[in-house]
């Protein structure tokens, strides 16, 4: 059984929630954001009381289409004074969003438990050294810097299995490690460094992984994050973010009943809602 931020996820543990706190005003889904102390505060606690079991705090943009780079320094500094009202606010573990090695270790500085790599530890290769002395849970999510193509389950496992096994030279134990199949971040074009190229069509890539989840896990607990993402906008014809609730939910039903330990949404009580009953109904 895994663990992260001490909370127990996969094999016969709940689903779990992972609430997404953004710092970053370039972010694509403009509801999200927080950056006075007062919201940052306020949305910590309603996330909780909603049964959030984590806050994800991002301080940089990396949706593949937007053009949202800041500097390491900006990234960090928004990212530290969010998690000291976090954590002065509610008891929920806290994650980090990042994918830059000082970031990270200013973070584990600040005492989070878990890193949430988007490039499962392959864009900073100071990394791994910041996680070998910290010793976090992750978040690894398929990645590469290098054109990919084939078929996408067999794609995303190799991928993933070689953030693995970064994360093991790493010593960070297996039971401190989860998957994410990275839904939106392989494209054939983008303006950020944040994605994988493909040259097949990104929506049916994404569809093929999300009902295929269970040929992915390696016995590792799956995190999914489709909350108002491109591809629900896409299928619904809804360009705007704000109206993607309905088919968000409708994503994170199909992904627990495809075998998803943990669900990172923008909606954490329509999205526990969700959650239990679609777990009642997959036992």
């Amino acid at each position: 059984m895994a663990k992260i931020g001490n909370i127990g996820v996969g094999g016969k543990n709940p689903v779990r929630i992972m609430g997404i706190m953004n710092t970053s005003p370039e972010s694509f889904y403009k509801k999200s954001v927080n950056t006075s102390k007062t919201v940052i505060k306020n949305t910590a606690k309603l996330m909780e009381d909603q049964g959030a079991d984590f806050i994800d705090v991002g301080g940089m943009s990396t949706a593949p289409y937007l053009s949202t780079s800041v500097s390491e320094k900006i990234e960090s500094k928004r990212i530290q004074n969010a998690i000291k009202i976090i954590q002065n606010s509610t008891n929920l573990p806290i994650s980090v969003d990042t994918c830059r090695a000082t970031v990270a270790k200013d973070a584990l500085e600040c005492g989070v438990e878990i890193i949430n790599d988007i490039s499962g530890l392959k864009y900073d290769k100071n990394m791994q050294g910041v996680i070998s002395k910290y010793n976090p849970s992750l978040i690894l999510c398929a990645y590469s810097q290098k054109f990919v193509s084939g078929n996408p389950i067999t794609t995303t496992k190799k991928l993933l299995q070689d953030s693995i096994k970064m994360a093991k030279k790493s010593h960070v134990p297996s039971e401190q490690i989860v998957l994410d199949p990275a839904i939106g971040f392989f494209r054939k074009t983008g303006k950020g460094p944040f994605f994988t190229k493909i040259k097949s069509d990104w929506l049916e890539r994404d569809l093929h992984v999300l009902q295929n989840l269970n040929l992915i896990t390696k016995n590792y607990p799956i995190l999914i994050s489709v909350s108002n993402k491109s591809f629900i906008g896409k299928i619904l014809g809804k360009e705007n973010p704000n109206d993607r609730l309905f088919g968000s939910l409708s994503a994170e039903v199909v992904s627990v009943m495809n075998g998803a330990d943990i669900i990172r949404t923008h909606n954490v009580q329509a999205t526990k809602d969700a959650v239990t009953i679609a777990s009642k109904l997959s036992k």
